[in-house]
């Protein structure tokens, strides 16, 4: 009897399920707390990525004593997890050899270990890192900015001067040193006001010249036009309506001339700020609409050769940038060719079409912004990309907002790993 009783082993299995059923709760408990800590790791590199991004914003505004306070903050806020234990958000802002900037943001979190104290498991480390790189590179923008009658409609002019004055600010604010970043205001109607300065270079077609459009009974003929004309062009002979060539290098590329209304003149590249704003206080709305024609003079604005010539040669650290504004349909352009008025939406829209292909093939950045009303899908195949730099409003109050994404695309704000 004691013999068969010490060997029985039939009873074994629940001692021995008692001892090895610890270190299987231990494991089981393990990877639910490494679970948690997977998901809070997860949590916190948003969260990083997010105090990065915000902070980049102000970073430059804020004292460097107040950083890391300011970095917690927007962690904490961000993060909002009651099982993580925030150690430490730590900034470090560099600056670039090309005037941009680096920022990175570090953070350790613990988490609270529940079942892998079982197994003396201690709290698990969470850690992370974002990045962010901002600044510009050199940058020559041109406004082409419609003029035209519709433009007093709903206060679209006043909401589009606030507009642009506050992205000159912003502008020079990104400015690191002289010529940095350069603006040119392109005022359109049907025409382009490139002022009276170049009346006596030889880059004019007077051959559809009409004293009589101009100032009926003053005395203006196809000899003293110059002492008459206020600086305003019409597109050129096809296809140089829709090309960069300079004046009088091939048959067909001469400007014809044209009368002015109340157009502001042209403002070429400049860095001078004060210049710019006056510029825009300048702009006064009438007459009827040529997109084409603001476009490829904004076009012009960017390239270093004639007729304006201050503009740098294409190189790797400069972007050239055109920003287009329009409130309407292409009303009114005009064929040099024919001496006619060209009336048809579609025929001008076809024209308009291939300035916004010869500019983006030209490596320009091409924005483009339909205020209220106008031709919506023309404007969005114009964009260089449609779904991030053609801007669409339904009321003029929101050209503020979207001046200020635009700024912010320039800026190339960006988490970089």
């Amino acid at each position: 009897m004691l013999l068969r009783f010490l060997h029985d082993r039939s009873a074994n299995i629940a001692p021995l399920f008692g001892l090895a059923i610890i270190p299987i709760l231990g494991i089981v408990g393990l990877s639910i707390d490494y679970g948690r800590a997977n998901a809070v790791k997860a949590d916190v590199q948003a969260a990083l990525d997010a105090t990065a991004l915000a902070l980049s914003k102000e970073i430059e505004s804020v004292a460097e004593k107040d950083r890391k306070t300011r970095a917690t903050e927007y962690f904490k806020g961000v993060l909002n997890r009651t099982d993580a234990r925030v150690d430490d958000v730590s900034p470090n802002l560099k600056t670039t050899g090309t005037g941009g900037y680096e920022l990175t943001v570090t953070a350790s979190v613990t988490v609270p270990s529940t079942f892998a104290m079982v197994l003396r498991q201690g709290d698990l480390k969470v850690t992370g890192s974002s990045e962010v790189k901002w600044g510009m590179k050199r940058l020559e923008i041109a406004l082409a900015l419609d003029n035209t009658g519709s433009m007093a409609w709903s206060n679209k002019m006043g909401h589009l001067k606030t507009a642009v004055h506050n992205l000159i600010d912003q502008l020079k604010k990104a400015s690191r040193k002289p010529g940095d970043v350069k603006v040119a205001i392109i005022p359109f109607d049907t025409t382009v006001n490139i002022g009276t300065k170049s009346k006596d270079e030889p880059w004019f077609d007077i051959d559809s010249l009409d004293c009589n459009g101009w100032k009926k009974g003053s005395g203006c003929t196809n000899s003293n036009w110059k002492s008459h004309w206020e600086g305003c062009v019409r597109d050129r002979k096809y296809p140089y309506d829709v090309q960069d060539d300079a004046p009088g290098s091939k048959n067909g590329t001469l400007y014809p001339v044209y009368e002015c209304g109340s157009l502001a003149e042209a403002l070429p590249l400049t860095n001078d700020w004060s210049k710019l704003k006056s510029k825009v206080d300048e702009m006064e709305p009438n007459g009827m609409t040529n997109v084409t024609i603001g476009l490829v003079w904004a076009w012009h604005a960017l390239t270093p050769g004639i007729p304006y010539t201050q503009a740098s040669a294409p190189a790797a650290d400069l972007d050239k940038v055109i920003i287009l504004l329009t409130d309407g349909e292409n009303t009114e352009a005009w064929n040099n060719a024919s001496n006619n008025k060209v009336t048809v939406a579609s025929h001008i829209d076809n024209r308009t079409r291939l300035a916004c292909d010869n500019v983006k093939a030209a490596n320009i950045k091409l924005y483009t912004v339909r205020v209220i009303e106008g031709n919506a899908s023309l404007l969005r195949a114009c964009a260089s990309n449609p779904g991030s730099m053609y801007f669409e409003v339904s009321q003029a109050s929101q050209l503020n907002a979207v001046f200020a994404q635009i700024y912010e695309n320039l800026a190339s704000l960006r988490l970089s790993k």
